[in-house]
């Protein structure tokens, strides 16, 4: 099986819609692919209608978490999306997106950048509007070449020149929302360093404490050696590891399935969630 359990739609800050996500999942030869738009359920329904003969779909999230002044993201699996106290949270980020954005369009022109609202909320269309948005403005304008390369502490990574912050969920309670909503929770690219501070393994440890899933190992922003480092913390703390692409579609360079997740975690992941369940494709 190949397994691929971090994508993103047109639902958050990726290019393609969910209906065209899960058909080029099939296309790219994947079994199952994961839904996880930041902070939204809104690809859902659509993803599922236009769901292939063949493959299955994950519901999940991806939320926004802060812990010791640091951003991090939190991948949420297979959680009830209708339970109120995890809706509300969700509804919050969202809610704080625009005057984020806003404020980093702000900050780019000071420094000096024409970038505008209009551009960016043209770019985010129906989705909820994100930094990759605000870094395909830069790309369009010239500024940057690619949208990885807005995210510099030059201009829109964390604690970056342009940088805004937004609400953000505290991990310890994202994890006990996700949990009382059926949900899996997993920690994603802990130590993708391009992005700004990382969260100390000290900090991991506590999470997984509290009842933190797994840590995402096999990504883009990982090099070997970090993904060494991660599979021994996962180890010593009984954490599931996972692999994903993280895909985008056109904004990032990653193809769909360029790291997936080993069969026997993902079956784990299934066993411990009960808010939502697997959706096997029937030629949406």
């Amino acid at each position: 099986m190949r397994i691929d359990l971090h994508t993103h739609s047109t639902a958050s800050d990726g290019t393609d819609t969910p209906a065209e996500l899960v058909r080029n999942a099939a296309a790219a030869g994947l079994d199952v692919v994961a839904l996880t738009d930041h902070d939204s359920v809104g690809g859902y329904a659509e993803a599922k209608a236009a769901l292939p003969a063949g493959l299955t779909l994950v519901t999940g999230a991806e939320l926004s978490c802060r812990v010791g002044g640091v951003s991090m993201h939190m991948l949420a699996y297979l959680f009830d999306p209708d339970e109120p106290e995890l809706a509300r949270e969700r509804e919050l980020v969202r809610d704080d997106r625009v005057p984020r954005a806003q404020s980093m369009v702000a900050k780019l022109q000071e420094l000096g950048v024409p970038v505008t609202w209009e551009q960016v909320a043209r770019i985010a269309g129906d989705g909820a509007v994100g930094r990759p948005h605000v870094a395909a403005a830069m790309v369009e304008l010239g500024v940057v070449e690619t949208v990885s390369d807005a995210f510099t502490p030059q201009w829109l990574a964390n604690d970056g020149r342009a940088y805004a912050e937004k609400h953000e969920l505290d991990p310890f309670d994202a994890i006990r929302l996700v949990k009382a909503a059926g949900g899996v929770t997993v920690f994603a690219h802990p130590l993708a360093v391009k992005r700004g501070r990382t969260i100390p393994e000290s900090v991991i440890a506590d999470l997984a404490a509290a009842g933190l899933d797994g840590i995402e190992v096999d990504h883009m922003e990982h090099d070997d050696a970090a993904r060494a480092r991660l599979r021994g913390l996962a180890a010593d703390l009984g954490l599931l590891t996972t692999g994903s692409s993280d895909y985008h579609g056109s904004r990032k360079t990653v193809a769909l399935g360029e790291y997936t997740t080993d069969p026997e975690i993902y079956g784990e992941i299934v066993r411990r969630a009960f808010g939502a369940f697997p959706v096997p494709g029937a030629g949406g």
